[in-house]
């Protein structure tokens, strides 16, 4: 009985120890213990990343100012009017009154209204350019701003309301429309380009004679003289 219990006993311990050095081997071969990853990982779309370092606004806002309507910046306007004021010497509410702000130094003056430090410490004036990144989103703006007001996508939206802003108060003169691209240069085939006859222009001998090169032969006025029969 002691015999056969030592001998099974044995023989688990023997698929134990065979088991274990497996396992062991096959790590130690695939790596399990340590996972790879793949040199490249998914698909590389070319451009993307060109793309994604571009950066500014993909609209020329001097463009988009000269084509603005003040009426529809009045209209625009009513989502500001229940916390600020626009009139000359209207009072400060919620928000600060925005007569005469285009062209002002950010965040100062306005009859001592409380600027967030946000605001009060950003610099600068309220040009066209901030004024649009502003009415775009005030908290990319001024991290940290009390406005609570989340801001406008369109910039033909944010173009007419700076227009009525500018009608309110005034303001330096709008940044003037990028120019229109240079017209195109004109082909090898357009007139006069390249080498030829220019119209009007005489034509030469070769010419006339539709353009031979000179290494084919052209017509003398000296004809050749036949030899004399020879004398016997």
């Amino acid at each position: 009985m002691d015999d056969r219990f030592n001998t099974a006993a044995g023989w688990v311990l023997f698929a134990g120890i065979i088991a274990l050095g497996s396992s062991i081997v096959s790590g130690l071969y695939f790596h399990a213990d340590k996972p790879e990853h793949s040199e490249k990982m998914g698909y590389f779309i070319e451009g993307a990343e060109e793309d994604a370092g571009k950066s500014g606004p993909a609209y020329d806002l001097g463009t988009v100012l000269a084509a603005a309507d003040v009426a529809q910046g009045e209209k625009l306007f009513s989502k500001c009017a229940s916390c600020h004021t626009i009139n000359q010497g209207g009072a400060n509410g919620i928000g600060p009154n925005l007569w005469a702000t285009v062209g002002e130094a950010i965040g100062q003056g306005k009859g001592g209204y409380a600027f967030s430090s946000a605001l009060s410490g950003h610099g600068g004036n309220w040009t066209y350019e901030n004024l649009d990144a502003w009415l775009k989103s005030p908290k990319a703006f001024a991290n940290g701003t009390k406005m609570s007001f989340a801001g406008l996508s369109k910039p033909e939206d944010r173009a007419a309301i700076i227009v009525y802003m500018k009608a309110n108060g005034g303001g330096p003169d709008f940044p003037a429309p990028k120019a229109a691209d240079a017209a195109a240069k004109p082909t090898a085939d357009a007139p006069a380009a390249g080498p030829g006859p220019v119209a009007g222009a005489p034509a030469g001998a070769v010419e006339s004679a539709g353009g031979a090169s000179a290494d084919q032969p052209v017509a003398s006025g000296q004809a050749a003289t036949k030899n004399p029969a020879p004398t016997t």
